[in-house]
């Protein structure tokens, strides 16, 4: 299967969303902060099954490995939906993301390295 990219989970979002629009909200705005906290709400679910169940069973007990992902990909839909409503571009994320990743790897480097 091949990877899904930003803007594929974005389109996946729209999709979604118009399939409920007579009973979501839209995406628009004033829905970033809600989608948010439903992410992290999502973030929290993650936490809770690495508290519980530890990193080794979430890596090698497939029920519960399967249960994060879903969890992941829970969380990873809400912050689509917040990109969404800030019409945040798959291109600005890849743009922003590279740029950051460029300057983390020299943010932390010593002096006499």
């Amino acid at each position: 299967m091949k990877p899904l990219t930003i803007d594929e989970m974005q389109s996946l979002q729209l999709e979604l969303h118009s399939a409920y629009a007579d009973d979501w909200d839209s995406l628009n705005p004033s829905q970033a902060i809600p989608s948010l906290l439903w992410a992290l709400g999502e973030a929290g679910e993650m936490i809770d099954i690495l508290k519980k169940q530890g990193a080794d069973n979430v890596i090698c007990d497939p029920k519960i490995h399967n249960h994060f992902s879903e969890e992941a990909c829970d969380l990873l839909m809400y912050l689509m939906d917040t990109l969404l409503c800030l019409k945040v571009t798959p291109e600005e994320i890849a743009e922003s993301f590279r740029a950051k990743q460029k300057r983390n790897l020299h943010r932390w480097k010593k002096e006499s390295e």
